[in-house]
């Protein structure tokens, strides 16, 4: 049962088996400098896998009791929990997967909290600085493979999609397992967890002993998005705009398939990254699909990017309803095209040192009323940039959707309110107005009540 709670007490396994004494402190520091409540909140995250959550805040408080904390002893050190949901566990024992996870998440805050965030030689402020961290963060959760050739195949899409759609992009994951590809996601349910159970299959039907199975993800989405049992390499970075850079800089292509505001934000993302003038010849193998029944859903998404940033845009993705095979095809021989232009000019296969990434899309945004507020939303900068902004916007619409914080500040302060020029408010709106009939905002028997506004 969900509500059951387990008190354990862990040991690590393979990775950080020993911490200092100053990190220990900093874990346990709930102050505002201190990681106590990331811990806290990532961790219960993890626990909560295979859960129908999908509300970092009521997953906070259906778990108050929860508590975590970091015994010291001579031959390393041990996590006592108390209060643990009861789905982590068979027979009183962590399921292996999930005490993985548990360490992934303690690993990763310490790197990011000593390494990065206190390491004067990072500098975060500076467009090089970030992806450097980005790097950093990634070659210490050991996930760039410098023997591998590229395969890691990036899957977007929504955590509350429907059963058709789920049952379609597992089919997808198990046609690009069958042809020995990699899965990329956001580790956690839907359209995150399908293509991973896909290609599980595929890959044991092949005999692929190896397939890996990345989620990225970052503690303000984790709660709502608690990674699956399928997910065997997992990293948190430290915020949403770090996640993305991580996933278009170790995945070969992207395909996309239907989901809300976050899967509109992460379209926008790469859309803007690849409409940057720099990165005209990079080939970037980018697929939307998802069954017939969600044509619509399509149509709509195509004709929003046709009417903010333009014909260019379109030119950059592949539309494929309904064929899993033909998905799995295209990918294969686009990340082919990868392969031969970074092999041409000996690039790295394993992390996309080429790609520019403009800094306005690597600058946390924090979605407060006022930053929402004032978001330049029209034409009058170049594409990229729009594209950069109107991520924000949707970024915001995910936080208010879903975030912990995010859902406080519209309690708080109501509805966040969009402005912008009416060519591009209309289509906005028509959008978002579509995902909320479809059932895309929420989990499935959930009411939505709106979180934004749209202003022309």
């Amino acid at each position: 049962m969900e509500h059951d709670v387990v008190d354990t007490l862990i040991s690590p396994e393979g990775h950080l088996e020993v911490l200092s004494k100053a990190e220990v402190a900093k874990l346990l520091d709930t102050s505002q400098g201190g990681l106590f409540n990331t811990l806290r909140r990532c961790a219960l995250a993890v626990l909560n896998c295979g859960s129908t959550i999908d509300d970092g805040k009521e997953l906070l408080e259906r778990y108050e009791s929860f508590d975590i904390s970091i015994l010291q002893r001579e031959r390393g050190i041990k996590l006592d929990i108390k209060g643990a949901p009861g789905i982590a566990f068979v027979d009183g024992k962590m399921i292996k997967g999930i005490h993985e996870h548990l360490f992934a998440v303690l690993r990763d805050i310490v790197f990011v909290s000593s390494e990065i965030s206190d390491n004067p030689k990072f500098d975060v402020e500076s467009t090089e600085g970030i992806t450097d961290a980005v790097f950093h963060i990634l070659r210490n959760a050991d996930v760039l493979k410098p023997l591998l050739n590229p395969k890691l195949v990036v899957c977007w899409g929504g955590h509350s999609i429907n059963r058709a759609e789920y049952t379609y992009s597992k089919e997808v994951g198990y046609q690009m397992g069958l042809r020995d590809l990699d899965i990329c996601t956001g580790c956690g349910p839907g359209a995150m967890k399908g293509p991973m159970k896909g290609a599980t299959i595929g890959h044991a039907k092949q005999r692929f002993t190896n397939g890996r199975y990345l989620g990225i993800t970052e503690p303000g989405i984790i709660a709502a998005e608690s990674p699956n049992p399928i997910v065997n390499e997992l990293v948190i970075m430290p915020d949403i705009e770090k996640r993305l850079e991580a996933f278009v800089r170790t995945g070969h292509g992207i395909v996309v398939f239907p989901g809300g505001a976050g899967t509109a934000e992460e379209i926008l993302y790469i859309l803007g990254i690849l409409l940057h003038p720099d990165n005209a010849e990079i080939p970037f193998p980018l697929i939307f699909t998802g069954p017939e029944t969600s044509r619509e859903y399509f149509v709509q998404i195509n004709q929003f990017i046709h009417d903010t940033l333009g014909p260019e845009a379109q030119q950059r993705y592949k539309i494929i309803i309904d064929d899993p095979e033909l998905v799995a095809r295209e990918m294969q021989n686009g990340i082919k095209e990868v392969r031969e232009y970074r092999k041409l000019r000996s690039d790295a296969y394993y992390f996309n040192w080429g790609l520019k990434i403009d800094h306005e899309f690597q600058r946390p945004f924090a979605p407060t009323h006022e930053n929402m507020r004032k978001l330049s939303l029209h034409k009058q900068q170049p594409v990229h940039l729009l594209a950069a902004n109107l991520r924000r916007a949707f970024s915001g619409v995910v936080a208010g959707n879903v975030k912990e914080e995010g859902i406080r500040a519209v309690e708080k302060h109501g509805v966040f309110e969009i402005h912008g020029d009416k060519e591009i408010m209309e289509p906005m709106d028509a959008l978002l107005a579509s995902f909320v009939v479809q059932h895309r905002m929420k989990l499935a028997g959930k009411h939505y009540t709106p979180c934004y506004r749209v202003i022309q």
